[in-house]
């Protein structure tokens, strides 16, 4: 996958929004104020990494079968945040998968009216 696919999936989300709140340089999507998705626009190594949301037991089975998802680079080290390398052993759908399934984690985390709130988004 490359980063404009990446960006692509990323605002094919519902509600989604895109910012630069952290500078020129980073990319951050939200979705009713809460981020899911952010990544530098400067290669790290030569590759491009996205941090995305994951729920814990998911992110520790993820982390031990691709060598492409690893502990977050600029989050607290937590199971709920991976560094998802776009250029790696990780198929794109995979990829995808994973920019929906961090989406859906923020919307999971959200008070029930902002649920609601969320779920009346036509966009």
């Amino acid at each position: 996958m490359n980063i404009e696919t990446l960006r692509e999936h990323c605002l094919a989300v519902k509600g989604a929004e895109e910012c630069m709140p952290f500078g020129d340089d980073t990319l951050v999507y939200k979705i009713m104020g809460k981020m899911f998705a952010y990544f530098g626009l400067n290669p790290k190594d030569g590759n491009f990494v996205v941090s995305l949301k994951c729920h814990p037991e998911r992110s520790a089975q993820l982390r031990e079968r691709y060598s492409g998802i690893t502990d977050p680079i600029h989050s607290a080290k937590t199971l709920k945040w991976n560094s998802v390398y776009i250029e790696s052993d990780l198929p794109d759908e995979i990829i995808a998968q994973l920019v929906t399934h961090s989406a859906e984690e923020v919307i999971k985390a959200l008070p029930k009216y902002k649920q609601k709130e969320y779920e009346a988004v036509t966009i």
